[in-house]
């Protein structure tokens, strides 16, 4: 089977790692991709938001499956142009995407669906979370504890458009859950738990995510069960209802209150940098599952998880996230760390020359498995010391209340 992997980042490595594993896989290829899948592929010089060119691509490249990672070619609408080329797609059309492209949109669903989330409110008073309707790499969430920080967080918001969404702000841990769907059945992914910002102890501004680990402690299988029937089928039916069945990955961020979880977001697409820490975990074909959501026969699959536990790191750039970070920086102590037992994901890197040098905010995800979460932790802050590069920022508390939880 041919397969095109859409996007750049660490998300579309992991992709592509647990792609070439499977034995159905005869060609791997990637647009744009990154020097990390380009050792386990072709990469080709095709942005990922490019849709005209993507389709031009698939065809001539007789792909048949792609697989797009990032959410904003799939709000403009890349998955329904590549299915009038003919390609069998992984990642939901235009309308189904608007769950994760507007918040309000979003808020709209859930309400018809009956699913539990934060409640609206009807003026930005402290304390409260603002967010910016549409897309914004995840740094368009505020969280507000005073009014001083409101103040300083409405033209904030306001500078990825006028729309706002303004929400009680929920107490309580985070989670991710993720189930790959054709649109009608389920195929329940990993738990995880990922960090928005910046620094340790949730300190600093909301970030794309600077690390992730799973299984999550407080989640077992017949709580997530329960979510997947309370939150995710739902919301499926009701897009469906609505004209738009989803096909992809749906993610549900959630906050898991003392009333029981709440959803924050959707995401119409893998997490990032969950996706770094759930495919590892798994047993199972990934491409099979994934073509099988793609043609609308996933009844015929299981997911098979691991035991193990895994823990990944994002290590940032300097000015990340105020800026989109230091960019030419050489990178150094990859293969040192991989060799001390990690993964690492490209994320925001380019080859120049033999060189390897960063191109991005989040330039690495280093992934490590462990018996425990503690024994994973362990592994990865310990390849981490093998990498250096200037301007290196990273949170050093990745997993650690859950380790010891799960201790």
């Amino acid at each position: 089977m041919r397969v095109l992997v859409i996007g750049s980042g660490g998300r579309e490595h992991a992709l592509a790692r647990a792609l070439v594993r499977s034995p159905r896989l005869s060609q791997l290829h990637a647009a744009p991709g990154n020097p990390g899948i380009a050792r386990l592929g072709r990469c080709h010089p095709v942005r990922a938001d490019d849709v005209e060119s993507l389709a031009e691509l698939c065809v001539a490249l007789r792909i048949d499956l792609a697989i797009v990672g990032p959410e904003a070619p799939l709000v403009a609408g890349a998955g329904d142009a590549l299915r009038r080329a003919g390609i069998a797609v992984f990642g939901p059309g235009a309308a189904a995407a608007r769950i994760e492209g507007s918040k309000a949109y979003a808020k709209d669903v859930m309400q018809a669906a009956g699913v539990p989330t934060a409640a609206l409110l009807d003026e930005p008073r402290a304390p409260c979370v603002i967010k910016a309707d549409g897309l914004a790499a995840g740094k368009g969430v505020f969280v507000c504890q005073t009014q001083a920080e409101v103040e300083d967080a409405l033209p904030r918001a306001r500078s990825f458009g006028d729309t706002l969404v303004i929400e009680e702000l929920l107490e309580g841990e985070e989670a991710s859950i993720l189930v790959v769907t054709d649109g009608a059945g389920v195929a329940v992914l990993p738990a995880a738990q990922d960090y928005k910002r910046l620094g340790d102890d949730d300190t600093g501004p909301n970030t794309g995510g600077m690390g992730a680990y799973s299984p999550v402690p407080q989640l077992p299988p017949e709580a997530i069960d329960e979510i997947v029937d309370t939150v995710h089928r739902p919301v499926l039916d009701e897009l469906a209802a609505r004209g738009s069945p989803f096909v992809g990955c749906l993610y549900a961020g959630l906050m898991l209150t003392e009333q029981g979880p709440r959803v924050l977001e959707f995401n119409c697409r893998l997490g990032d940098p969950e996706t770094q820490v759930v495919l590892p975990r798994l047993e199972s074909d990934v491409l099979e599952l994934i073509w099988s959501a793609a043609t609308g026969r996933l009844d015929r699959v299981d997911v098979a998880v691991s035991a193990s536990s895994a823990v990944s790191v994002v290590l940032a750039s300097a000015g990340y996230p105020e800026s989109a970070g230091e960019v030419g920086v050489p990178l150094d102590g990859l293969d040192a760390a991989e060799a001390d037992g990690a993964i690492v994901f490209h994320a925001g890197t380019a080859l120049r020359e033999d060189t390897l040098l960063s191109a991005g905010g989040r330039v690495l995800n280093v992934t490590a498995l462990g018996d425990t979460l503690g024994a994973a932790r362990e592994r990865v802050y310990r390849a981490i010391e093998h990498i250096d590069f200037p301007g290196m920022q990273y949170r050093r508390d990745i997993a650690l209340r859950a380790a010891r939880v799960s201790a």
